[in-house]
This record gives C-alpha cells, structure tokens and sequence, in this order.
C-alpha cells in the first residue's frame, strides 16, 4: 500500500525513444491520437526487450493502460523503459510516456503501461531467451 504521494514524480527506467509531435498525428480536436502514442510505446519497449532477447520479440500483450494529460502538436514526448520481469521467453516491461514543451523543461507524465514481449525465431516461433 502506497502511503506518501510522490509531489515530483520522475521517469522510470531507460530513456529508449524521443520524438516530436506532428500534425499528422492529431485527431479531429487537435490532441495527438492515442493510436500513435500507443504505437510510440510498443516500438520503445521492442527496442528494450529484442536487446534482452538478443533478437526478434513480438508484442503478445499490453495492460494497466491510462493515459492522464493530452498531448498537443511540437509537444516532445520522451518513452522511458524499465524491466519489470524476464521469463524463459517472455519480457514484462513498464513503459512510460512523458512531456514536454519545446520551450519548457517540465516534464509531464502523458501515461504509462506494461508490455510484454515474446522472443521468436526467424520463423516467428516462440523461442528461449539466451541469458
């Protein structure tokens, strides 16, 4: 049970993925899609677990998804990883989505979710994780 509330809360993990925010990305009230975050997140948490993995992953599931602030276009969204778990084919990775604008240094917490990852061979078959 968590009993003192963080008032700064920073990222967690790695940062694996930075990128700026587009206009083509935007949905009809000009906030950026969470489609694209989404997709954002998944290619940062690949990038975290095919290191582990040593090769190919595949995305098999995403949870505990929410996503708190809207993003607006030039806003720079920074994917932050971090390992919570390694099985014998598998990687559970907490995946974070943070803010800011061009012009400020705040960071803003956009969402978070945890990923999990299957390594695979080259014929797309489950396949253990060399430690």
């Amino acid at each position: 049970m968590i009993t003192e509330i963080d008032e700064a809360p920073l990222p967690q993990g790695q940062l694996t993925l930075q990128t700026v925010t587009m206009p083509k990305d935007t949905n009809s009230s000009g906030d950026i899609f969470g489609g694209w975050l989404i997709s954002q997140m998944d290619m940062a948490g690949a990038t975290a677990a095919s290191r582990i993995a040593r090769g190919r992953v595949a995305t098999v599931s995403i949870d505990k998804m929410s996503f708190m602030v809207p993003v607006k276009v030039g806003n720079v969204v920074s994917t932050y990883t971090e390992i919570e778990s390694i099985g014998r084919s598998s990687i559970q990775i907490l995946v974070e989505v943070w803010m800011t604008n061009p012009w400020e240094e705040t960071l803003v917490k956009v969402t978070e979710g945890t990923f999990v990852f299957v390594a695979i061979d080259g014929s797309g078959n489950t396949r253990a994780i060399v430690r």
